[in-house]
């Protein structure tokens, strides 16, 4: 809920900041939701697209409670829709950019961004991929701690971005699913992490946000999704299984199961009393077996694209606003589910059986 107080209890939390959104997609919209749900914090918001306006209004009732009214959140000055990217960043705190996954895009956002911004601003990318440093390696070529003296006024606020700028992955829809992937780079401050987690923390939202201790192509949760997909993309195209029992496999094994637990701890069951060790010793051949055989379809083939498209489209159609409430609202249960049972176990459930 978008109000004072979440059920009544205290105060929402960070009254002080000022969020400036860039980019109104899913995860734009899903991001705005969340902050406008459990913080206090006033959000201006920007995206190039012309109909801004009514994407928000036609759009983020989809993310909120039913109680939130958009338009009021306009005319009290929570939501602030921005004309330009100049204007959505005065007085920002905070800036989070979830725009397209292109590094020229990206670049070119960040270098206008910073000379808007107070020095202090922290800087967040909610990139599916694309690395901190990546983001900002056009910005000026001296290292920051080879600085020319006097140093020039690029130098200095090419390092001082780069110092601030951090990965804040979230699993789509941000608004319920409790992971937020925090992927500092080589120059990122330790202070940016410790902002963020404190950040994402205090809105008693239910995320769990995890530094990610090197930067890699995916960070962590979309490496693993990615390659998964591939497979899932290769099975079909070979006719192993269509789209839709791919996704009903999935659904009545992976799906539960990691919710659960995830795969170490999971396949640590599998070897009874040796754990892990014992899993790895009884059906390692055929794991490796498997890594053997797996698909190796790149973005480059259409082919491939054309017929999982086809399979997907004729099983679901494309997402309609029902289809997002049912989504979100088995979401909200898994999710639920994990909680509980997370309450259990620090109660002396256990682990339970095999």
């Amino acid at each position: 809920m978008a109000s004072d107080e979440v059920e009544g209890t205290s105060p929402l939390p960070h009254a002080d900041e000022h969020i400036t959104l860039i980019g109104l997609g899913a995860i734009g919209v899903s991001f705005l939701a969340l902050h406008l749900t459990y913080s206090s914090a006033t959000v201006s918001v920007y995206d190039p697209r012309p109909d801004l306006e009514e994407h928000i209004q036609a759009v983020l009732p989809l993310y909120l409670p039913s109680s939130v009214d958009v338009a009021s959140l306009i005319s009290v000055g929570r939501l602030n829709l921005c004309a330009s990217l100049e204007e959505a960043c005065l007085a920002a705190t905070i800036v989070q950019e979830q725009g397209p996954e292109n590094v020229g895009f990206k670049q070119k956002t960040w270098s206008e961004v910073i000379r808007y911004v107070a020095p202090t601003c922290h800087l967040w990318s909610s990139t599916s991929g694309i690395p901190a440093s990546k983001q900002l390696e056009h910005l000026s070529t001296t290292d920051d701690k080879h600085l020319e003296y006097p140093p020039t006024t690029d130098d200095i606020q090419a390092s001082s971005a780069r110092q601030r700028l951090l990965i804040v992955h979230p699993f789509n829809p941000p608004h319920i699913m409790p992971l937020l992937e925090l992927v500092p780079s080589p120059h990122t401050t330790p202070a940016e992490v410790s902002f963020a987690k404190s950040y994402f923390t205090a809105l008693r939202s239910g995320h769990r946000p995890i530094t990610i201790h090197r930067e890699s192509a995916g960070f962590v949760a979309n490496r693993l999704s990615f390659i998964l997909f591939r497979e899932a993309c290769h099975l079909v195209n070979e006719g192993v299984a269509s789209a839709e029992e791919i996704d009903e496999v999935v659904r009545a094994s992976l799906g539960p199961r990691w919710a659960m637990a995830g795969p170490f701890k999971m396949y640590g069951f599998g070897g009874g009393n040796k754990g892990l060790r014992g899993f790895l010793d009884n059906i390692g051949e055929s794991i490796g077996e498997v890594w053997r055989d797996a698909g190796t379809i790149t973005m480059d083939d259409d082919a491939w694209k054309d017929k999982v498209v086809e399979q997907t489209t004729q099983a679901y159609g494309l997402p309609s606003a029902e289809d997002i409430r049912v989504r979100d609202g088995g979401l909200r249960a898994v999710v639920k589910a994990q909680e509980e049972q997370e309450r259990v176990a620090r109660h002396g459930g256990g682990q339970g059986g095999q």
